[in-house]
């Protein structure tokens, strides 16, 4: 089979990885397939197998705009024509906002738009301070999905999209998890890791953005009396060195900056702690959990009570609480589980990568009727 997938760039972030895996694994299992990059900028490391194509040159952004947008949809359209050689691709997955407009503003044949993230959620925190703009961006959202077929990575983002962004209980989606490759997770896990610290620490992975919550972190971890120190695996930004400061943490955190390979990093840790205001599918937990690393996450509508309702329901703690925040990371570290009793089958790349197959298949079969 023949497969697209469209993204803005393949800078860090978990939507970026798991579309790297999931085109390598297709790959792998002989298909042909295609990662078309909206701006050549990359963070990770290409996927083996997989035909790399950008709009841009190396290094350059794209616009972001009105007529960003549209220059985009054309070029994309034109590419798509010239990868496909008269063998019309089999299925056309974008994902993220950004890349689904542009790839539905280019018409292609085949196309879904993968969901990675509860989007009303994100539209409610808005709302909060700019309740105008999250009307826009609410009705950008219905018009961007309502007419389209769409793959969710939980069955909790599968739900937003029906009832938060009031698509309805009939609109397609497909529920397909991101794929993990737990062997190769572990080999990774095993390489060095320069930089990592050489006592206990706990770590966060993730970009500083308000979504992630580093202020609700920061605050729990205040309130702890461990001798651990808090790593984050993010860029260095001005505005979080200030709230580390303020916090009068600056000896008990370390900025670590984004890592390519995480892995090391996670398996050393005495504890992985996610603790934002919303998530789709995320896969630091799983990833985590395969290294051995217990968890701990806030139960946010989607995403971390599917991955530890029935595996670890202990690591759930109430959304937006640092002091039960503090209380829960305290716990799993006097009580750590044996992760490697936990079933995480659910997850494991073949699934997913048959998924994909089997939407795939009944694309043809559809277009055969």
């Amino acid at each position: 089979m023949k497969f697209a997938w469209v993204i803005t760039n393949l800078r860090g972030g978990g939507a970026e990885k798991a579309v790297a895996k999931v085109g390598e694994g297709l790959a792998r299992r002989g298909h042909v397939v295609h990662l078309i990059l909206l701006e050549h900028l990359l963070e990770h490391v290409p996927p083996v197998g997989v035909v790399l194509s950008a709009l841009t040159g190396p290094g350059q952004p794209l616009a972001k705009g009105w007529l960003g947008v549209r220059w985009a949809a054309w070029r994309l359209r034109r590419l798509v024509h010239r990868l496909e050689q008269g063998v019309p691709f089999d299925l056309v997955v974008s994902t993220l906002p950004f890349a689904d407009e542009v790839a539905v503003r280019a018409g292609l044949a085949r196309h879904w738009c993968r969901i990675a993230n509860t989007l009303s959620v994100e539209v409610q925190r808005l709302a909060r301070t700019q309740p105008a703009k999250a009307r826009r961006r609410l009705a950008r959202y219905r018009h961007l999905y309502g007419a389209r077929p769409l793959i969710a990575v939980s069955d909790g983002v599968a739900e937003d999209v029906r009832g938060g962004l009031g698509l309805g209980d009939r609109h397609p989606v497909r529920r397909i998890y991101n794929p993990f490759d737990f062997e190769a997770i572990r080999v990774l896990a095993r390489q060095s890791a320069p930089g990592r610290p050489v006592g206990r620490y706990v770590i966060h992975v993730g970009r500083f953005t308000p979504q992630k919550r580093h202020d609700l972190l920061l605050a729990a971890w205040g309130r702890l009396d461990i001798p651990h120190v808090l790593v984050l695996l993010t860029a260095p930004h001005p505005e979080l060195a200030a709230m580390i400061a303020a916090a009068g943490l600056a000896g008990r955190v370390v900025v670590a900056g984004f890592q390519a390979n995480p892995y090391p990093w996670m398996a050393g840790a005495d504890l992985l702690v996610l603790c934002s205001d919303h998530e789709g599918m995320p896969n630091v937990l799983v990833e985590a959990l395969i290294c051995g690393t217990p968890v701990v996450a806030t139960d946010v509508p989607s995403g971390p009570a599917e991955i530890l309702g029935r595996t670890l329901p202990q690591a759930l703690v109430v959304h937006d609480d640092a002091v039960a925040l503090a209380g829960a990371m305290a716990h799993m570290l006097a009580n750590p589980p044996d992760c490697a009793q936990l079933d995480l089958s659910a997850f494991a790349a073949e699934a997913a990568l048959t998924a994909y197959e089997q939407l795939a298949a009944s694309q043809n079969q559809n277009n055969n009727l």
